[in-house]
């Protein structure tokens, strides 16, 4: 079994119908790809300053499907990636992600911190 203590999952949402991704999308191509530089270096850069609390860095998520009792079904949700990270509290956490590029640069709608729990009777 694995110590999950003050460790973290971060997931990015983003919404293809929000004001920002019309916005996104109204941008020309070239003013597109140079905002998409932008924002990859600015992510990278992220990276590299908080490289000791990154456990996992994850990435982006695709398309989803749902497993239920009523078997397996494509459904659209607001995850647009995820990074576990390890900090002393969870609000230490969430400071980690204020200003992140994926909603500074990019059209995220923003990034939600949550603890990794122990296993029950783990």
């Amino acid at each position: 079994m694995s110590d999950n203590s003050n460790t973290y999952l971060a997931i990015f949402l983003g919404s293809r119908t929000s004001s920002a991704w019309e916005a996104w999308d109204a941008l020309s191509d070239a003013d597109r790809h140079k905002r998409e530089r932008e924002g990859m270096a600015a992510w990278h850069a992220w990276v590299d300053t908080h490289k000791d609390a990154v456990v996992a860095m994850g990435g982006p998520l695709g398309k989803t499907k749902r497993v239920g009792p009523d078997g397996i079904n494509d459904i659209t949700n607001q995850m647009a990636g995820f990074t576990v990270i390890r900090a002393a509290s969870h609000e230490d956490a969430a400071k980690l992600f204020v200003n992140h590029p994926h909603f500074t640069i990019f059209p995220g709608d923003g990034i939600e911190i949550m603890p990794v729990l122990p296993v029950p009777g783990g």
